[in-house]
């Protein structure tokens, strides 16, 4: 009888409540922590010396780095004024190279660099996409470390070097290789080696000192960079995908073609454009190799070219204030190619996805 009672209480009880209306609090105590009473707790840390060191000394070298840039231009510019200002536009149309006669300009010069570059880029792509897929995808991790090292070694060389190898060894054998190629190629004019009056070369002394031989050096010059940039971005492709072509039934090449080279397709880029402004600005071994001219050579293949670096490093014993000042504006226009071609590279890999998780 007893618990009849309290089951009746309780049951009053419920029914009251639910009749009641609830009484809700104003919206803003629902969602202002304040008038709950409830602040949020703030979270700080304090930064170690090391943490603290460490970022001004990345932040100073990144803007001294930028500093020497700048200034490097800025000195260019200001030395190649005077020159600019007598020649003008005409500066990059204009093939002759004489400033005491006030005749100059960079069109020749500036063509040959950028032919041999094509040469060199030409010999250097298939080596350096080869040897970074034989590094990281082919060979054993205890050779890897080895081949990594000859490769790396080979960026030590001297420029001096290579071009003693060209002069003395190369060129000798290239030679036979550039009679061949004009021989069955010569219907395309690049590879056509003739005369004033268009007949046919075959002396062993007009394949010498080419375009196409020093090409082929600044290219075995440029491999080890090209190499070093492509390496690291097929190393950095996810395992998982590696295995997971695998496991669907790829075979090495299958799984190579599938996922390491769309997935480096930013390092390769990056790194034939690094080689490619490498290749622009080298001096030694091509002055070593070619036999300046100041005309077009439309023949990769004949004696005779020239290039920016070389005509500077050819000129500046002897030239006037003028003079100076008209190798200071090839020098400008060198740079500023150069500049172009390494922030595009730049800005191809980091917008790639290796490059992004690098």
């Amino acid at each position: 009888m007893e618990n009849e009672q309290n089951f009746q209480a309780i049951e009053d009880v419920l029914i009251a409540n639910t009749r009641t209306p609830m009484v809700r609090p104003p919206h803003n105590e629902l969602h202002d922590p304040d008038s709950a009473g409830n602040q949020p707790r703030k979270l700080s840390s304090k930064e170690s010396v090391s943490d603290l060191v460490f970022r001004i000394v990345a932040r100073s070298a990144g803007g001294f780095t930028v500093a020497i840039m700048l200034a490097v231009g800025l000195f260019l510019s200001i030395r190649a004024s005077s020159a600019l200002s007598v020649a003008g536009f005409s500066f990059l149309t204009e093939q002759e190279w004489s400033p005491e006669t006030q005749q100059f300009g960079v069109a020749a010069v500036l063509f040959g660099t950028v032919s041999i570059a094509l040469v060199a880029l030409c010999v250097s792509f298939p080596l350096s996409l080869g040897t970074a897929l034989l590094i990281s995808e082919v060979v054993s991790p205890k050779i890897r470390q080895s081949l990594i090292t000859l490769v790396d070694l080979m960026a030590a060389v001297p420029s001096v070097i290579f071009g003693l190898w060209g002069v003395f060894f190369l060129q000798s054998a290239v030679i036979p290789v550039s009679l061949w190629i004009s021989t069955y190629f010569s219907w395309i004019p690049i590879f056509a080696v003739t005369n004033e009056g268009g007949e046919a070369l075959s002396e062993a002394s007009a394949f010498t000192s080419s375009a196409f031989i020093a090409g082929i050096v600044v290219g075995l010059m440029v491999v080890p960079t090209q190499t070093s940039v492509m390496r690291e971005a097929f190393a950095q492709t996810p395992v998982g995908e590696r295995e997971g072509a695998l496991a669907l039934g790829a075979t090495r090449w299958g799984m190579i073609r599938s996922t390491v080279l769309p997935f480096g397709r930013g390092g390769i880029i990056g790194g034939t454009m690094l080689g490619l402004g490498r290749a622009l600005g080298e001096t030694i071994a091509v002055y070593m190799i070619i036999s300046p001219i100041f005309v077009i050579n439309w023949q990769l293949l004949k004696t005779g070219s020239n290039s920016v670096s070389a005509l500077i490093a050819l000129r500046y014993g002897e030239a006037s204030e003028f003079g100076l000042s008209a190798l200071m504006a090839a020098g400008l226009v060198l740079f500023l190619i150069t500049l172009v071609i390494n922030f595009t590279a730049s800005s191809v890999v980091a917008r790639s996805r290796s490059g992004a998780q690098s």
